[in-house]
């Protein structure tokens, strides 16, 4: 099995809060992404892959007031964005609160963290419309949306229709412009890091420092403005 860091997950009270936070903060504007149907949501995206890190890009999500959800009642929302304390949070800032982990085969990375008596959720089809067709990928969503360990634990992605001989020939890297925003380390902070530890190498998922203490994810970017460090805060 492979896993990898595939993206970092910025939450924004809206997605022009978080456009304008990317502007300020990082001093790019994002590209543009899509609208997830079945979540209600919609993103911007932006390239930050380096040779550590060579599939990553940075996702702005928020929840989309335009959207309707045919499903009666509509599912819970993914990476916690249902959650009036997050979205409370969220009112004052745009925050860095999950990432994502790219793996070969999410069937099996799923089983591994079962044996640890971790339950990541089912493996949910997603998709959303891009200009070339149809971007498709499985992804792990817990029916109560939680991230899990203070969003430190990542959700599990597959590119690709299931089966697909070349699932990364429509991993979103290959649809997005250099940013000249470049991830330079990733970290996590919890108190259960020793649990984390196990779980990161149960899926062959390295390149994260992982140290014991209050939760926290710490992200460092390079960027036009510099050297930027983005961290959770245990949100």
């Amino acid at each position: 099995m492979k896993s990898q860091i595939d993206h970092l997950v910025i939450a924004a009270h809206s997605l022009q809060q978080g456009v304008a936070w990317c502007e300020d903060v990082l001093g790019i504007t994002p590209a543009a992404g899509g609208e997830h149907e079945k979540y209600g949501t919609h993103n911007r995206l932006f390239k930050i892959a380096t040779p550590s890190f060579t599939v990553a890009y940075l996702e702005i999500i928020a929840i989309n007031p335009d959207a309707v959800i045919e499903k009666k009642p509509p599912p819970v929302r993914w990476f916690d964005l249902d959650n009036k304390q997050l979205q409370a949070e969220l009112s004052q800032t745009p925050r860095l609160i999950h990432f994502v982990a790219n793996t070969d085969n999410i069937q099996e990375a799923r089983h591994a963290w079962k044996l640890q008596g971790i339950d990541r959720g089912p493996i949910i089809h997603a998709s959303r419309k891009i200009p070339k067709g149809l971007l498709q990928w499985q992804i792990t969503v817990r029916q109560d949306g939680d991230r899990l360990f203070n969003g430190t634990l990542p959700t599990l992605i597959q590119w690709g229709k299931p089966g697909a001989s070349d699932p990364m020939q429509m991993h979103p890297r290959n649809h997005l412009p250099r940013s000249g925003v470049s991830l330079q380390s990733l970290s996590v902070v919890h108190p259960s890091a020793s649990k984390l530890q196990a779980a990161y190498e149960a899926i062959s998922l390295k390149n994260i420092v992982i140290t014991e203490g209050p939760a926290n994810i710490t992200a460092t970017l390079q960027t036009p403005k510099g050297l930027v460090t983005l961290e959770s805060l245990g949100i």
